[in-house]
This record gives structure tokens, sequence and C-alpha cells, in this order.
């Protein structure tokens, strides 16, 4: 790659990590379906009246937009919102790649090398011992909130397998106007009126500015980074620099919100880490079989 486009790739990585931050401030005042539905909702205002519709059936935008969209967001943004530290977030998350090897091999036939299977299982561990053996910060719920999050990533990866789209960034645009309305349905129904209303009518500059984040600088400013990058740069070549996510991920979230990570954390997170590295390995040797995606 050249060097510009590292460059650009760690731009990216750095905003998808720092992006937890936003979604932590962003729940402490607004309800977690809601903060997801507006996110989505600015994200495809005004975008998708300048973005040409991708060429591809509309049950793939659809479902993928649910996906990737509404389900990842509204699992990982109420984990978050009933105590799941950001920063651990953006490392437990990242078990999707685990769970695309799975899919892919459900759905496609798409047989895992051995050291991907290795490394899933490096991951699990740490997983599990993140989810298991800590008790104190780390509660039940919200883990398995995570872990589901993930697991919607993953459909969404293979969702975009199957749609195979030729543009990439147009295909995640048309696909933001499908949340919004069932997030605020959802947000309506299980937060209630009142909070609802009052976050839309009385917001404050931090509930205004993590939305713009998450919408602008995260959806379409990394996202159109990194899928750039993959237009012109085969999929081995950036993967990698996906794995820096939980990295910027942790490192923001202790700094600007102050949150700690324990030794079990630590462990935990580094076995997850080792885990993807073994992902990412046996698919550049493999010659990259599946297409997983990189972002919060």
């Amino acid at each position: 790659m050249k060097l510009r486009d590292i460059f650009i790739a760690l731009i990216a990585v750095l905003v998808f990590g720092t992006s937890f931050v936003a979604v932590k401030l962003g729940v402490r005042e607004i309800p977690p379906l809601l903060l997801a539905s507006l996110r989505f909702f600015f994200a495809a205002v005004p975008a998708i009246f300048f973005v040409r519709r991708p060429e591809v059936p509309i049950r793939f935008v659809v479902s993928f937009g649910l996906t990737m969209g509404a389900f990842q967001f509204a699992l990982l943004y109420s984990a978050i919102r009933l105590g799941m530290p950001a920063g651990l977030s953006s490392v437990v998350l990242q078990t999707q790649v685990c769970f695309t090897v799975l899919l892919a091999y459900i759905c496609f036939g798409e047989k895992p090398l051995p050291l991907e299977i290795t490394g899933s299982l490096v991951a699990l561990v740490g997983v599990a011992l993140i989810g298991v053996l800590k008790n104190g910060t780390v509660e039940l719920v919200p883990f398995a909130l995570v872990s589901a999050a993930a697991l919607a990533w993953a459909g969404g990866s293979i969702i975009t397998k199957a749609a195979r789209p030729s543009d990439t960034f147009a295909f995640v645009v048309w696909s933001c106007p499908v949340s919004p309305l069932p997030l605020l349905v959802l947000s309506l129904l299980i937060d209630g009126r009142a909070p609802v209303t009052a976050a839309l009518l009385h917001p404050s500059m931090a509930s205004v500015g993590a939305v713009l984040f998450l919408a602008y600088a995260t959806t379409l400013g990394a996202l159109g980074l990194w899928t750039r990058l993959l237009s012109r740069y085969s999929a081995a070549a950036v993967a990698p620099f996906g794995l820096l996510v939980p990295v910027f991920g942790i490192l923001s979230t202790h700094m600007l919100l102050g949150e700690q990570i324990t030794r079990i954390e630590i462990v935990g997170s580094g076995l997850v880490f080792a885990g993807l590295i073994l992902n990412v390995s046996a698919a550049s040797l493999g010659g990259l079989r599946r297409q997983v995606w990189a972002r919060p």
C-alpha cells in the first residue's frame, strides 16, 4: 500500500475505535435504540440523494440494513447503556470474525482453514475469560448483548457476500434508511414517550455531537475511506488494519472516559487480539476466501 493510503487506513480505524466514546456519551442522555435510530437517519439524509442506488436486489439492502444496522447497534448500544465498558465492547465485538467463519461454512460451505479454526478458538477463550471469570465490571446480560451484536455483524457480512455489491459504499448508504423507523418504534415501546420526546426536544451539545460523530464521521466518513481502500487493494492488505479498532477503542475510552481495565480483561483482550491475528494471517495465506467488514 502507498504511504498515503496507509495513513488513510489509520485514520479510518482511529475513528472506528473512538466512536465507542461517542456511543458512551450518547447513551448517557439518549435512549440507546433512539440513538441508533438517529445515527442511521442522519447517515441516510442527505447522502442518499447524492449516491446512486446500488445494483443489487432490494431484499439484500433491507436485510443488510436490519441486520448490520438495527439489530447490531440496538444490541450494542443497549449493552453499553446497561454498563458494559465501551472499550471492552470494542474488543468483544471483534469476535464477529469467528462468527463470520462459522456462518460462511453453514451458508456457503466454505471450510475454514486450520489456522482460522485455531484463531477462532483462541479468541473464544479470551471472550470466555472476560465473560465468565469477570464478575464485577462486566455483567452477564450486557456481555451477552455485545456477543449477539457481534453475531449480527457477522450476519451482515454474509448478506454482503451474498449480494456482491459493486459499490459497497452505495450499498451501505441505501441500507441506512431501513433502520431508523423500526428502531424509533421500539424505543417508544420500550423506553416510553417521555424519554424519547425529551431527548429529541431538549438535546445537549454532548448528545448532538455524539449523533453527528456516529452518523457522519463514523458511518459515512470512516466507512467511506475504508470501502475506498477495499476497492483499490485486496482485502488481505486492508483487513489487518481493522485489528487496531479495539486498540483505539480501549485507549480512547481510557483516556477520555477514565475507563479502567483489569488484569483478567487485559489477558482476555490479548487472547481475542491474538485470535484475530491468526484469522487474518490465515486469510492472507489462503487467498482471503471471505469478505469481513471491519467497522463498529
